[in-house]
C-alpha cells in the first residue's frame, strides 16, 4: 500500500439493510459459524490467511462473502491483504442476544 493509498472497504450492507434471516442464514454453514466464532475469540480484525478451517482459498472466499452480505462480517483491502471484522456492534444493536446465543452453543 502507498502512502497516499487509504485501505479500501469492501461493500457490505448497511445496519438498517440487514436482515435476521439473511444473518441465520450465514450462521447456519458451520464452516462460516466456525469462521465468525475466530473473530468473536480474537476481538480484532483478521486476515484471510488466519481462519483455520478445512477449506480452500476460493471457498474461505465465498464463505467470507456470504458472511458480509448479510452484515456479519465486515472487510477492508489493505494493499494485497483482506482483512476482516466482526461487526459485533451492528449484530448486537440490531438483533440482542443473537450473537451470544449463537456463539454460547455447543460445537
Amino acid at each position: 500500500m502507498s502512502a497516499t493509498t487509504p485501505p479500501s472497504p469492501l461493500a457490505c450492507p448497511g445496519r438498517d439493510e440487514m436482515t435476521v434471516e439473511a444473518v441465520l442464514r450465514a450462521l447456519a454453514d458451520p464452516v462460516r459459524l466456525a469462521m465468525v466464532r475466530q473473530l468473536a475469540g480474537a476481538d480484532r480484525e483478521l486476515p484471510c490467511r488466519a481462519f483455520n478451517v478445512p477449506v480452500t482459498k476460493s471457498t474461505l472466499t465465498h464463505h467470507l462473502a456470504i458472511l458480509r452480505q448479510a452484515g456479519v462480517v465486515a472487510g477492508r483491502q489493505d494493499g494485497t491483504t483482506r482483512f476482516n471484522s466482526l461487526r459485533r456492534n451492528d449484530l448486537d444493536a440490531l438483533f440482542p442476544g443473537l450473537l451470544d446465543g449463537v456463539l454460547a452453543a455447543p460445537h
